[in-house]
């Protein structure tokens, strides 16, 4: 059984959401937790290392437990195979934010569990309309906070030696194909301006975690997302999810 955890937010939320359902519909084992407080930073997640502080979400495999852990005691429960590390959205760009937080945060990670693959979850650009509240630090441009922030996590991953789930990637792809072109009448891949869309943003992320974290085949797989307040996605609509995805990925 693969075990992996995410030490993040709700964007780790968004893109762990149907990993577990992904790696089963192929009979793979997999164990997914990710860690949730909102909007948490690299700041903040040293800090409650630090002060041991219960103050996340234990979600496995894609729901919340109700459970409120310290990350030392998750870190401490298994034998991980794969631990990620991501900065919180609006500070995505923003590179002083990093330091010396990533690093800090890396070396514990690799004290306590040693033999953990630690990887770098690369998080998306807000919509081009959205409304939140640090989208300003970026002009609210999309193009300008995706360049931000591929900047700021290129740099974390070189300078921690580690490899990128390249999330963000895959969602600024997508918004360039028809379907999912919001600008020109195209649906939105957010919920609300920067979550994921519960069906499409959702899948997608959860199919860039597949292929680049469990190392399975997103084009064999036959997985179907839920339909949520009405909407179901189109065999069309994940075929082109689908495709995106394996190019992103074998194109790194």
């Amino acid at each position: 059984m693969l075990k992996i955890l995410a030490i993040g937010n709700s964007f780790s939320e968004d893109a762990t959401k149907y990993l577990y359902d992904l790696a089963k519909s192929d009979g793979i084992p997999l164990k997914v937790v990710n860690l949730y407080i909102g909007g948490c930073s690299l700041e903040r997640h040293w800090n409650n290392i630090l002060q041991n502080a219960a103050e996340y979400d234990y979600q496995l495999n894609g729901v919340s437990t109700g459970k409120q852990v310290t990350i030392q005691e998750v870190l401490e429960e298994d034998a991980w195979d794969v631990i990620t590390l991501q900065q919180c959205s609006g500070y995505s760009g923003v590179i002083d934010s990093y330091y010396p937080y990533h690093k800090l945060l890396s070396d514990y990670v690799k004290q306590v569990v040693p033999n953990a693959k630690q990887l770098v979850h690369k998080t998306w650009a807000y919509e081009i309309d959205s409304d939140h509240s640090q989208f300003c630090y970026y002009h609210n441009n999309q193009e300008e906070m995706y360049r931000s922030l591929t900047e700021c996590y290129d740099k974390m991953a070189q300078e921690l030696g580690l490899q990128i789930i390249p999330c963000g990637d895959v969602i600024q792809k997508l918004r360039t194909l028809p379907a999912f072109d919001y600008a020109h009448g195209g649906k939105s891949l957010c919920r609300d301006g920067f979550h994921m869309h519960f069906v499409y943003g959702r899948y997608a992320l959860a199919a860039t975690w597949y292929e680049a974290v469990v190392k399975g085949n997103i084009l064999l797989n036959q997985y179907q997302p839920p339909v949520i307040d009405g909407v179901e996605a189109t065999k069309e609509e994940l075929e082109l999810i689908k495709q995106c995805v394996h190019q992103v990925i074998h194109s790194n």
